[in-house]
């Protein structure tokens, strides 16, 4: 089943889980259903991070021609996962959808390139997996604060933990945005 938002582009999917008393199976990714029911891309890149409960990671995207779209999950543990509108000529810039991804739910979310990115960790040795469409660049990674009083994410934690570079990223009024 993929649920579509108010935000174009976004998707919310929720696999077919098989469970007996052996445990589980499901199909993480499958291109055919993928690029039928969601988008037409192509993955270049997987990425794997390992979070302590209260990590915050975001919010990141990177700039054209490197732009990414991304796959997320949770293999263990759980996040809040919150996808940005940065796109100038959207009539939903800077607004967010917010979603709870677990080990237990197995829900996967899209976010596609022209939205920044970022998760918040609800459980020690939380592993998060990314499907990326472009490989990482350096000099094209941005970041917008995780905190930004105009985007108004409900994190559900006070101090998190978050990197010195994530601290010092631009808030939305200051941003100008490389997404047309």
């Amino acid at each position: 089943m993929v649920q579509k938002f108010d935000i174009e582009g976004l998707a919310l999917i929720e696999p077919r889980v098989f469970e007996d008393e052996r445990g589980y199976f499901f199909e993480s990714y499958n291109q055919d259903f993928f690029n039928r029911e969601v988008a037409d891309v192509q993955f270049l890149q997987d990425n794997q991070s390992l979070s302590a409960k209260g990590v915050l990671r975001g919010l990141h995207f990177q700039a054209p021609p490197y732009d990414q779209g991304k796959l997320v999950r949770v293999i263990k543990g759980a996040v809040i996962d919150v996808a940005v509108d940065i796109r100038k000529s959207s009539p939903t810039f800077g607004q967010h959808v917010s979603v709870k991804l677990s080990e237990q739910n197995q829900l996967i979310f899209w976010i596609p390139a022209g939205f920044a990115h970022g998760f918040l960790s609800l459980e020690d040795d939380t592993i998060f997996s990314y499907k990326c469409t472009n490989v990482y660049h350096a000099a094209s990674e941005g970041a917008i604060r995780y905190d930004d009083p105009q985007i108004d994410i409900d994190w559900g934690i006070e101090n998190p933990l978050v990197s010195e570079k994530d601290l010092e990223a631009a808030l939305l009024e200051n941003f100008s945005s490389p997404f047309e």
